[in-house]
């Protein structure tokens, strides 16, 4: 299997910029029809953010203890922080059930495509 090509320092900033907007957007006060579908793409078990930032911090974590030129102290522990908080952002992904119970709510009607 080839290697997958390394996205740029550009498309993870694209990718920041788009939460960013996302959060501008809630920062806006839709409505909560409107919100939902994007939240079920955010907290999708298996591929949203969560999911994804967890497998990006804890693959980040082995691959910093396999290229340490030391067993330092200090690199044990940035190891270990880096693995909590792949655990710590991977047990979001519960959020994605309450996504899905919220769906099941009467809230106000969806606002018309922007034009």
């Amino acid at each position: 299997m080839p290697t997958p090509s390394a996205p740029s320092v550009g498309d993870v900033a694209q990718a920041t910029a788009t939460l960013a907007q996302v959060q501008n957007y809630l920062n806006a006060n839709p409505s909560v029809v409107d919100v939902l579908p994007l939240l079920a793409v955010l907290l999708d078990e298996d591929t949203g953010v969560p999911i994804l930032l967890g497998d990006i911090l804890r693959t980040t974590a082995r691959l910093i203890a396999q290229e340490a030129k030391t067993g330092s102290g200090e690199i044990h522990l940035i190891v270990t922080g880096f693995r909590e908080a792949a655990q710590e952002a991977t047990d979001l992904h519960v959020l994605h059930w309450d996504v899905q119970r919220l769906n099941g709510y009467a809230f106000g009607p969806a606002s018309p495509p922007a034009s």
